[in-house]
């Protein structure tokens, strides 16, 4: 770096630039990042923060896992884009070791999470009307209140987040919402239109809410009774974040329809897969859906050496054990500002009261110590960092929050 890249002031330039050009559809914190490496990320002027939200998740292997960035480079090298109209010699073993990893019959590769939401609702109104026997148009999915799925039309459409929603309608029927949590609500909710029902393990973006227990396992019996598709939206949750693989372990639940992303790729590369049964999936036919991305050579490969590190260099376990230890440290600080400490594995929140003067100070303060979280929903401050977080840092973290908590 020059001089004037370890400046603060040239912080302040990148930031007033990227003001003056940018949508203004983020409010980030005003750190300025240049490198990251395994939790560790540095900003312009050289400062290193532990990064305690992973990108939203798609971080869990640690930044720039050198076995994921030596395939990245490799198959870079070699071909990185074919499209679907061509066969590649990554996808199938892609889709072999996915499936065999999961347990799932079949995989459709997109790129984004909400291309794979997207995809499943597509999936699921099709088996509605050519196994099911809804009559055409009339196929209704079931979704959560203060779900978080992505941000299209149709997605924005069923959120109940006037800030996701207000503004760009009108919206595309067919969904109805039930609250988080209550299984009963869902029973009634469903009719013989019901096509599927679509839910995430964990709230993230909510502020990482957890249903009651037996709630997911309940659903799945629900949706089984009443010819109904189970889709789990596991693109936070999966992958290791809540100490599984897949959330759904906890409740020993397999839904029809798994959708996975963000850590699918370690950060490196936007891939996100539908996993399904051989029987919903089997309604897609070649020309009815697909993606220009989806599926290259270079995904691929990049989301196979994602997977590889995640299992064989015991993330997941580690996840499980060091969440514990970090949760039960976050509660031990907890102060009468804060409401709850609430989590599984790796995937943590600390709420505060409303009167407590909001998260996003707390996150600043944190900054300000060197560690980067960001809040949610005013009051909660989410807590995700990379999954090879170790006990110390664990209690490093917990440290900073007993200085910053109101």
């Amino acid at each position: 770096m020059n001089d004037l890249s370890l400046s603060p002031q040239f912080a302040d330039e990148l930031i007033a630039t990227e003001a003056r050009y940018g949508a203004k559809n983020y409010k980030p914190l005003d750190v300025v990042l240049t490198r990251g490496e395994g939790v560790y990320v540095w900003d312009v002027s050289g400062r290193r923060y532990l990064d305690c939200l992973s990108a939203y998740s798609a971080v869990n292997q640690g930044h720039c896992h050198p076995k994921i960035l030596k395939a990245m480079v490799e198959q870079a090298g070699r071909l990185t884009l074919t499209s679907r109209a061509f066969r590649n010699d990554q996808l199938a073993p892609f889709y072999e070791e996915l499936c065999a990893l999961t347990g799932s019959h079949k995989a459709l590769p997109m790129n984004s999470g909400a291309e794979a939401v997207e995809s499943a609702l597509k999936i699921a109104r099709k088996w509605a009307y050519q196994v099911k026997g809804v009559a055409d148009d009339q196929a209704e999915i079931i979704v959560c209140s203060g779900n978080f799925h992505g941000r299209t039309i149709a997605i924005v459409g069923f959120s109940s987040d006037p800030a996701s929603r207000d503004g760009f309608g009108p919206f595309p029927p067919g969904f109805r919402m039930v609250p988080y949590g209550d299984a009963d609500a869902l029973e009634a909710a469903i009719t013989p239109n019901t096509a599927a029902f679509l839910v995430e393990p964990i709230q993230g973006e909510a502020g990482v809410i957890l249903p009651p227990p037996g709630y997911l396992a309940r659903a799945r019996e629900l949706c089984s009774a009443n010819n109904v598709l189970l889709i789990l939206d596991e693109i936070q949750t999966g992958l290791g974040r809540t100490g599984k693989l897949l959330a759904e372990e906890h409740e020993g639940v397999e839904a029809d329809l798994t959708l996975i992303g963000k850590a699918l790729s370690g950060g490196f590369y936007p891939v996100s897969a539908v996993l399904s049964n051989a029987e919903a999936m089997s309604v897609l036919h070649p020309g009815e859906h697909g993606s220009t991305f989806g599926g290259n050579p270079l995904a691929c490969a990049v989301a196979r050496a994602a997977l590889r590190v995640l299992t064989e260099e015991g993330m997941i376990d580690n996840a499980a054990r060091v969440g514990e230890r970090l949760k039960a440290s976050l509660a031990s600080v907890a102060t009468d500002a804060v409401k709850e400490v609430r989590g599984r594995g790796l995937m943590l929140a600390v709420e505060l009261h409303p009167e407590a003067g909001g998260a996003r100070r707390v996150c600043e303060t944190l900054q300000d110590r060197g560690l980067l979280a960001k809040e949610t929903h005013d009051h909660t401050i989410r807590i995700a960092p990379p999954l090879i977080l170790t006990d110390d840092q664990a209690d490093w973290i917990a440290e900073q929050f007993a200085i910053a908590l109101p």
